[in-house]
């Protein structure tokens, strides 16, 4: 059995880890640009589709050591935490996921973003990435919902999504500007109650719990 790790020690850390024995998520660095460039750069009409529009500058490391500035200053304030995903064994960066538009008060939400180098798409990599990323956004930030929105062309998205223990919950116009259009997207919600209802569930399938019923 795959053996979950994380660690958090409060927003005003200067660091996050999450890892097991496959993967491994932590804040960007400087020294991560050798990596990301080269994923990026290759992965760009893979990923074009779903994101905003890339700027000029996107790909250069000024560029990019404004983007961990702004990372740092997010991560200090509460406001998201932004984080690098590698093959922990090789320390190979392949994707991304943003933990964002963290909302305390009365909502205790937040947002998830994420991105994956074409060449790592499709092996489970990112399945793995949330895997580790809900316990620490239910457990670690104590939140009580996760949001994600998805293109509704985007299948391998959802797929993903759904797999993790999602729920569709509406249909939202016009919601973002993606590669400079607006694009209507789908909403999905993971709730802290959802997953210890998963894993009854789940049990039942097994036959290792009964299901229950109710007695007239």
């Amino acid at each position: 059995m795959t053996r979950s790790v994380f660690r958090f020690l409060s927003r005003q850390s200067d660091t996050v880890v999450l890892e097991d024995e496959t993967h491994l998520l932590r804040l960007p660095r400087y020294s991560d640009y050798r990596q990301w460039y080269p994923l990026r750069s290759a992965s760009r009409q893979f990923l074009e589709p779903w994101e905003p529009t890339w700027r000029s500058d996107e790909l250069t490391e000024n560029a990019f050591r404004g983007r961990v500035v702004r990372n740092e200053q997010e991560f200090a304030s509460g406001q998201a935490v932004p984080l690098f995903l590698f093959l922990k064994s090789e320390q190979r960066l392949v994707g991304g996921l943003t933990i964002g538009y963290i909302r305390r008060g009365a909502a205790q939400c937040c947002m998830i973003g994420y991105w994956m180098g074409e060449r790592y798409a499709g092996h489970g990599h990112m399945l793995g990435a949330l895997n580790l990323s809900i316990p620490y956004i239910f457990s670690g930030l104590q939140l009580h919902r996760i949001e994600a929105a998805c293109i509704p062309d985007n299948v391998r998205s959802i797929r993903l999504l759904e797999k993790a223990g999602f729920q569709r919950e509406g249909y939202l116009r016009e919601y973002l500007k993606i590669n400079g259009e607006w694009r209507d997207h789908v909403m999905y919600s993971l709730l802290a109650g959802d997953r210890g209802q998963q894993r009854v569930q789940a049990a039942q399938e097994r036959g290792v719990l009964a299901p229950q019923t109710t007695g007239n």
